[in-house]
């Protein structure tokens, strides 16, 4: 972009405050107030109060209070773990150790992603936006008893917003830095027991300059659609039949390649959509509450490697990828017994996953029991909580032809909080989970071009672990605080080994992660009884043991400190703005980008992100709507910085929206 146009942007984000899609009486940045309902921890609807677990809760206000499209630029805001960020639409995130699968379906993952309770096909954050999106939960820690394999590290829920209240839209168009440019629309409302909440917005975006002021070709797409659609009808009070219908679609997306050499041409289509069909229930009493959830979709990613540019050597014009087929129930009913509340379900799922590489199709089924529980002592201060899930996994290598496969598991878990006063909340949780082996682990029976015989283990155990934790929180006039220490031990990891002239896996790493997690955040306006909203805010992350305990080492890719902090102000009169800084602390890498083998392990990260956003409401025609004016400066300081080495991430970047909310 031309020297002129950034000073325009950059007059324009000064001068007049603004932040995209904002909300006029926005909150602060914090964690979750006691008081606050949560669905994730329990799968049914609880006060964070009687949560043992590790609850962070980001609700629509800071959504809106965040200059990031999709969920994975919003979690990196908000210094829970390691991240592994690349041109090309690709984030995972680290939690405790554990991350997100960037790459094909979830079911390897060890921190597990769902959209409304239920997978969401991909552990790829940057596939899903956070256009109408209510608010996300984020349980740090393991989820296994609620959820099935995969939530070793973490649990992220991202719930679709529910239409309430009068019919209301937004319209809205944003420009900026490098050729950015996105419209969209939000309509949502209720009336005589009908409910909607929809949204569509397109973007694009031209190839970025870093930091250093490094032009990094192909790194822009063509346009990144995105369709989310949430409707429902309540009947008889207390039922609802609900559909919800998602749709991620990325055109020509960039896939440039280490900077140092990058590759001109390369590119990748990205795809995630689904389609959930929901129906809950209450008996009249409320004594007993259901939920019947059917849910479908698909993930698809294909590369395309033309030969004009083939910087790597590795090109041939072939286009490849993988795409999963998503197919799953789930079926619940609580029942409150005055102080006890019991919860028991089924839960089924299929996936049928091709790919370019073998194995080209394989199939997993998985069918799974649990129950949670909940009981209530010393006139309700003191809850005790536990779960038991069983799963039953049937796997199949179709093509090339293996084998078919079964596995199964059992995993618990137990927690105590303790009230000590209304706003003092002492808790500690135990809890179990599992990495259930892949098809191919356990199945394959084939040889690769190259003549090695893969064949798959049926011995292998699933990855699991064991983690311990112990918290405070505290929430009282303005003021939210919590610290936690949590010690994870993991065995069993399944990697891939040599058998004599074949090539299997097995069983074969353990290691331990502890550190503790905290926040804070002070409405100082609430407290002084201020007109308006002042609040600082901190979260932090501290990994003080990561032992890869077979090579007596620290784990690689997993940074000891991260951060994020800042300030946030409101006049509840439609101005609001956010100051917020992120840290990643360094961490142990392998140096692929040098060329060398075997890679050289050296250190990496330790840099600070700031990211400015300003909002104002200019014009109010009162029932006739109103229209925001908006601006977000992200990287403010013109960091030159990388989460992954070799990928450096856009220098500052400059966004002005104007908002019709009628």
């Amino acid at each position: 972009m031309a020297k002129e146009k950034i000073s325009t942007l950059l007059f324009l984000t000064m001068a007049v405050p603004g932040l995209s899609l904002a909300a006029e009486n926005s909150e602060a940045p914090a964690t979750a107030a006691l008081d606050e309902v949560v669905v994730t921890a329990a799968r049914v609807g609880e006060s964070v109060r009687e949560v043992s677990a590790d609850v962070m809760v980001i609700g629509p206000e800071e959504i809106a209070a965040s200059p990031a499209r999709d969920v994975g630029e919003l979690l990196t805001q908000k210094g829970l773990g390691s991240v592994s960020r690349y041109p090309g639409e690709l984030t995972s995130l680290n939690i405790r150790g554990f991350k997100t699968a960037p790459y094909g379906n979830d079911l390897k993952a060890h921190v597990l992603v769902l959209l409304n309770g239920r997978r969401a096909g991909t552990g790829n954050l940057a596939k899903i936006m956070t256009d109408n999106v209510e608010r996300i939960e984020v349980i740090r820690g393991p989820g296994a008893v609620q959820y099935g394999s995969a939530a070793m590290g973490g649990v992220i829920n991202v719930i679709t917003r529910q239409g309430e209240g009068a019919p209301s839209a937004a319209v809205s168009g944003k420009i900026g830095s490098y050729g950015y440019n996105e419209s969209g629309v939000l309509v949502a409302g209720e009336q005589h027991g009908f409910d909607f909440s929809g949204g569509f917005s397109r973007a694009g975006m031209d190839d970025y300059d870093t930091g250093a002021g490094d032009r990094f070709y192909n790194t822009g797409y063509n346009h990144i659609d995105h369709y989310s659609i949430n409707a429902g009808y309540r009947f008889l009070e207390r039922h609802r039949l609900g559909a919800i219908f998602t749709r991620y679609y990325g055109d020509e997306i960039g896939s440039p390649g280490y900077l140092s050499a990058n590759d001109l041409d390369n590119s990748k289509d990205s795809a995630n959509h689904s389609l959930d069909l929901i129906y809950d229930g209450a008996s009249a009493d409320e004594f007993f509450t259901w939920q019947v959830h059917y849910f479908t979709g698909k993930d698809e990613d294909t590369w395309f490697d033309p030969t004009a540019s083939n910087a790597s050597g590795w090109d041939d014009g072939i286009p490849y990828g993988n795409k999963t087929d998503i197919s799953g129930a789930q079926a619940q009913a609580s029942m409150e017994l005055g102080t006890v509340r019991l919860t028991a379900g089924l839960d089924w799922l299929d996936y049928e996953s091709t790919s370019s590489a073998d194995p080209a199709e394989t199939d997993s089924e998985n069918y799974a029991s649990f129950l949670l529980a909940r009981m209530k002592f010393m006139e309700q201060r003191l809850i005790v909580d536990g779960g038991l899930r069983y799963d039953a996994y049937d796997l199949e290598v179709v093509e090339p032809a293996g084998r078919s496969e079964d596995d199964s598991n059992v995993v618990a878990s137990a927690g105590l909080v303790y009230l000590l006063t209304d706003a003092l909340k002492l808790r500690a949780h135990y809890g179990e989970a599992f990495i259930m082996p892949g098809a191919d682990e356990l199945a394959a029976d084939f040889y690769s071009d190259f003549g090695l015989h893969y064949v798959g283990n049926p011995d292998l155990d699933p990855e699991s672990s064991r983690t311990y934790e112990a918290g405070i929180n505290y929430a009282e006039n303005g003021l939210s605080a919590g610290l936690a220490y949590f010690y994870t031990r993991y065995k069993d990891k399944i990697e891939s080994v040599a058998a004599g002239f074949d090539q299997t896996w097995e069983n074969v790493g353990k290691a331990e992660i502890a550190g503790f997690e905290g926040e804070l955040a002070w409405d100082l306006g609430a407290r002084f009884g201020w007109p308006f909203e002042l609040r600082p805010y901190v979260n932090l992350t501290y990994l003080d043991r990561l032992e890869d305990l077979d090579n007596a080492e620290d784990l690689k890719y997993v940074s000891d400190w991260n951060a994020a902090y800042g300030i946030y102000a409101s006049d509840y009169q439609g101005f609001s703005a956010r100051l917020n800084f992120a840290y990643t602390g360094e961490q142990t890498i392998e140096d692929w980008e040098s060329g060398a083998f075997p890679a050289p392990i050296r250190s990496f990260g330790g840099f600070t992100v700031a990211d400015l956003s300003i909002s104002k409401k200019i014009l109010d025609f009162q029932q006739n709507g109103s229209f925001t004016l908006s601006g977000d400066v992200t990287n403010l300081f013109d960091k030159d910085y990388a989460y992954v080495k070799g990928y450096p991430m856009p220098g500052r970047m400059l966004f002005v929206t104007l908002t019709y909310n009628y």
